[in-house]
């Protein structure tokens, strides 16, 4: 990822082991990282950063700045602060928004409409199955199945959305650079080359039990919705499931056998009004009104002009969007290419292809875009 001139000092303040609430106070007065830091001492106080947190951005650990300005060095990786443009929308809205992302892989993918699909981590061959043909379906119908890298059911679906050529999104409880469980080492590796890996989490940040709450917590906030597929009665799944639905997103729930300690925590959300599902296309139907309002919201969120008029009604009337049908062919063409293409952002340049996709004008494979070849609808 090229520098950014507020990179260096929100490194700082992550670093500094300050609240995120008090951070994104900060954040928020000051308008961005730089001025942030800027600000001093006196300030940082004031927004209920405590004197550990101030000495720490006064004088970061070298050690701990130099290996996240290494990692992201490297090709393909960002950090997307809260006063980013690129900052996921979904995410603004939930209990403790995230100061910043590290992200491996595609940003763009944290704007695409998604489903998480999560459940135990000592799945049986059938629930493994289920998760499998869950995402692939819901990869098939254009949606990014987003879970949590976890043994079981989490990397079933990962897996299978890969196979399909579909997208999907795993978000960690550990630094970006850390494959937790180490067996899904080549699974990390495969959704950083093909679809995104996120986490609020410096690199080097090992597995820490009390992260993998917060993990879910974000899951839930990039979805539209949730899928469990197999959880017990103490399962992490239930925690997802939890916070999606206190954040007003939907969660869907596969039955199991009633023999089956697996089903159970499954069919206690039953129980307490989650909707019961036996088949993706329930899932489509359900979301098909949320995911076009979810291209629309985006559209005008990205696209208002600074005196926040609402766009108009066909995309093609958008100037950008006739750059971006300019500079993209009929051949598959990488996220990154378009935004050097247009000049244009990378949360503008997602919109835009999410709001074409949607209208049947471009087609997406391997996290690549091309045109169909039929010309853009005036």
């Amino acid at each position: 990822m090229p520098e950014t001139a507020d990179q260096e000092p929100l490194l700082r303040l992550l670093h500094s082991g300050a609240g995120a609430g008090a951070l994104r106070r900060l954040l928020d007065t000051h308008g961005s990282a730089g001025a942030a830091v800027a600000a001093g001492a006196e300030s940082w106080r004031t927004h209920g950063l405590e004197s550990a947190a101030c000495a720490a951005i006064r004088q970061p650990d070298r050690d701990l700045l130099a290996r996240s300005r290494r990692w992201l060095a490297a090709d393909a990786h960002a950090l997307i602060g809260w006063r980013d443009a690129d900052y996921p929308l979904s995410l603004r809205d939930i209990q403790s928004p995230p100061v910043a992302l590290f992200v491996s892989g595609e940003p763009a993918m944290l704007w695409r409409p998604s489903i998480a699909v999560v459940g135990s981590r000592m799945a049986t061959a059938g629930g493994r199955a289920n998760a499998g043909a869950f995402a692939a379906a819901l990869a098939h119908a254009g949606l990014c199945v987003a879970s949590g890298l976890a043994a079981g059911i989490d990397a079933s679906a990962h897996r299978a959305t890969l196979d399909a050529g579909g997208a999907t999104v795993a978000v960690l409880g550990t630094g970006p650079d850390i494959a937790y469980p180490r067996a899904n080492r080549t699974l990390m590796a495969d959704i950083a080359a093909a679809g995104a890996l996120v986490s609020e989490h410096p690199p080097g940040t090992p597995p820490l039990r009390p992260h993998f709450p917060g993990r879910n917590r974000i899951l839930a906030g990039l979805s539209l919705a949730t899928l469990v597929v197999e959880a017990a009665q103490r399962s992490g799944a239930l925690i997802t499931a939890r916070m999606a639905a206190e954040a007003g997103r939907e969660v869907f729930v596969v039955p199991g056998s009633i023999h089956n300690p697996m089903a159970r925590g499954c069919h206690r959300l039953i129980r307490e009004g989650a909707a019961l599902v036996e088949s993706p296309g329930e899932i489509l139907d359900t979301l098909a009104t949320q995911i076009a309002n979810l291209a629309d919201i985006q559209r005008r969120t990205l696209q208002a002009e600074p005196s926040d008029c609402a766009c108009p009604p066909h995309w093609a009337e958008q100037p950008d969007y006739n750059i971006l049908w300019e500079a993209m062919g009929y051949d598959p063409t990488c996220m990154d290419e378009l935004v050097l293409r247009t000049g244009l952002t990378s949360a503008r340049v997602s919109s835009m292809l999410l709001a074409l996709e949607l209208d049947g004008q471009v087609a997406v494979e391997h996290g690549r875009f091309s045109r169909r070849r039929v010309p853009p609808r005036a």
